[in-house]
């Protein structure tokens, strides 16, 4: 995991809202599905049991995984971002000279990082290779399929797809 997440406000309170929920309504239902599987008798056998607890550690990790990104984050503050140059939270079109197509990407912090929807992360190689650049300029990409050329065209606050 990364030292620190960049995350609007909207997302930190999110998570602070889930490993709340997590702590309490989770572990209380995690708690009673054990309890329940114990009934059912021997444990060495209990199928029910041993799901509860696989669903306990799965939910252990997850809080533990919240925890993480909340006293790593960062508050991103979107009224301060300007569109001079590529930033997280900011929206870049970019031309692929590579692959010889037009891409949008939203920069995200890592925790907010889908590419099925264009939003990746700022530790991405693209996303990393993208911050600090301005309409414009061209970089090479390291990526693990090889190296890709991408030129800036556009820099916005919103979506421009």
């Amino acid at each position: 995991m990364a030292d620190e997440y960049v995350l609007p406000l909207k997302v930190i309170e999110k998570y602070k809202a889930e490993l709340k929920d997590l702590r309490s309504n989770g572990r209380n239902d995690i708690a009673e599905k054990i309890k329940e599987a114990k009934s059912f008798g021997d444990l060495s056998e209990n199928a029910e049991y041993d799901e509860a607890k696989s669903d306990q550690a799965k939910l252990e990790a997850r809080i533990a995984e919240l925890e993480y990104m909340l006293a790593h984050a960062t508050v991103l503050d979107e009224s301060a971002l300007t569109t001079d140059k590529v930033e997280t939270g900011l929206y870049v079109k970019v031309e692929d000279k590579t692959y010889n197509e037009t891409d949008v990407y939203q920069i995200v912090g890592s925790p907010q990082a889908n590419p099925i929807e264009n939003r990746i992360s700022d530790e991405s190689p693209i996303g990393r290779t993208l911050l600090g650049h301005k309409v414009g300029d061209h970089v090479i990409v390291e990526a693990p399929t090889g190296n890709i050329e991408l030129v800036v065209l556009e820099i916005s606050k919103e979506d421009i797809n």
